[in-house]
């Protein structure tokens, strides 16, 4: 599956370590205003930083619209965009080396590789695909002022210099309008979490009170109404019954440390004889905080999705 969504739609391409990564967005309605900056400071949201957690490999991430907007306006046509990879180091020395908690076993096993090339589908240089095709979204859905913040809730302490951490963000969605989301198999909460845990890295989800909720008495949870239907608590998240109830959603995702730890550690190579594999300083030391554009876009998405399926779609074509 190289496609994301339903109405609103990402099919996304490329490799970490091939000539360019890009996709496209289907579905936006037409007439919708690109601004092209604002996508662009989105990707540097997602960007490397001078930080000593962050990566060494920089990339200007330059996205170019290739097609479905003119004037400055989505024509309702597929858009298509490419971003250019141009800080590409294939680590030769480690290319058929099975590198621990990685895609490279299960991308061996399962598609038959002979080495970790083509496991550069599952890197997260691919989320800067996310980031565009969500910042559309948002901008898609600028009308309903909705807004999204992320948030790290907690994260985890390395054990010695050159080991990553794991971390848990939240996320605050704010002026959702009431009733996004089905009953039973396409609820609104059932898709954002399906979405989240298709991140990298992505190990846990919770709305709400989520798991807490499960050391909870049904008197202390329930999200009780006044007589103005103004709810007094809001430990559902926002949603009930798989349908948005017009509070903030507010969910969590939890993400394990990243897998290439800059530390020397025993593994297999592709034909099973035992080898040492240590990362380079090309990858981050946590998710955080360049996860946070990704998420904000992923859910936009899943929102924008909703929105296009719904009455509230008619607001986009211009109808009262």
């Amino acid at each position: 599956m190289n496609r994301f969504g339903n109405s609103f739609t990402l099919t996304d391409f490329g490799e970490s370590h091939g000539k360019s990564i890009g996709g496209i967005v289907d579905g936006c309605p037409p007439g919708i205003e690109i601004d092209i900056e604002f996508i662009q400071n989105e990707l540097k949201r997602r960007a490397p930083s001078s930080a000593p957690h962050s990566t060494r490999r920089q990339e200007p991430d330059k996205v170019q619209i290739l097609s479905g907007i003119y004037q400055g306006k989505t024509t309702g046509a597929p858009i298509g965009f490419i971003i250019n990879n141009e800080d590409v180091q294939i680590d030769e020395k480690n290319l058929k080396v099975l590198k621990p908690s990685h895609a490279s076993f299960v991308y061996k096993e399962k598609y038959g590789h002979q080495d970790n090339f083509p496991a550069g589908r599952a890197s997260a240089r691919l989320t800067a695909c996310t980031v565009v095709a969500g910042a559309i979204a948002k901008l898609l859905l600028r009308p309903f002022n909705i807004s999204l913040e992320t948030y790290i809730l907690e994260s985890g302490t390395p054990t010695c210099e050159g080991d990553t951490v794991g971390v848990k963000v939240g996320c605050c969605i704010r002026n959702l309008p009431i009733g996004l989301g089905e009953p039973l198999y396409d609820k609104f909460d059932a898709r954002l979490a399906y979405a989240m845990m298709s991140l990298n890295a992505a190990k846990g989800f919770e709305i709400g009170k989520g798991f807490e909720s499960a050391r909870m008495s049904g008197a202390a949870y329930n999200d009780r109404q006044t007589n103005n239907f103004q709810f007094l608590s809001n430990h559902d998240g926002g949603v009930q019954a798989g349908i948005t109830n017009g509070q903030e959603v507010i969910f969590s995702v939890a993400f394990k440390p990243i897998p290439a730890i800059r530390i020397e550690q025993k593994t297999l190579d592709f034909e099973g004889n035992p080898t040492l594999y240590k990362a380079s300083n090309r990858n981050d030391l946590c998710v955080a905080p360049r996860i946070f554009p990704v998420i904000e876009a992923t859910a936009a998405m899943v929102i924008a999705d909703f929105i296009l399926q719904s009455k509230h779609s008619k607001y986009l074509y211009g109808e009262k």
